[in-house]
């Protein structure tokens, strides 16, 4: 939901919001938050290579903390970072724990398993010369 929020205000009024937050290089830090987020829905939602999307996100959440919501406290009545933070948590739970059994990344790699067993068992004829 926030990075379609970000690709409809517009990479420039993205970026100038992440300016006043203090946020250097506003206008790569905006483009690599809409693509992060954007990447991270995706895979959340195929539960594809979790690891290194949920990295990028915390990474992500990580500067949200730092720049945004840190020196607000923890509470969301005061914009905290109560809720970044546990979003941190459930990213390293995936990380650490995968998908889940139902996942995409489950499904193709016992398609590629099983390929590998049929092609492993078609016996190889040898032609003598």
């Amino acid at each position: 939901m926030h990075a379609w929020k970000k690709i409809d205000a517009g990479l420039f009024d993205t970026a100038t919001v992440f300016s006043k937050f203090g946020i250097p290089l506003a206008i790569a830090a905006a483009s690599f938050t809409i693509v992060v987020e954007i990447v991270v829905s995706v895979s959340l939602l195929l539960g594809l290579r979790m690891v290194v999307p949920a990295g990028l996100m915390i990474f992500v959440m990580a500067g949200a903390i730092w720049f945004v919501h840190g020196q607000n406290g923890l509470f969301m009545e005061n914009s905290g970072w109560a809720l970044v933070g546990t979003i941190i948590c459930a990213l390293a739970a995936f990380m650490v724990a995968g998908a889940g059994r139902f996942r995409l990344d489950t499904v193709l790699s016992r398609q590629a398993e099983r390929r590998m067993e049929q092609t492993q068992t078609i016996p190889r004829q040898t032609i003598s010369v």
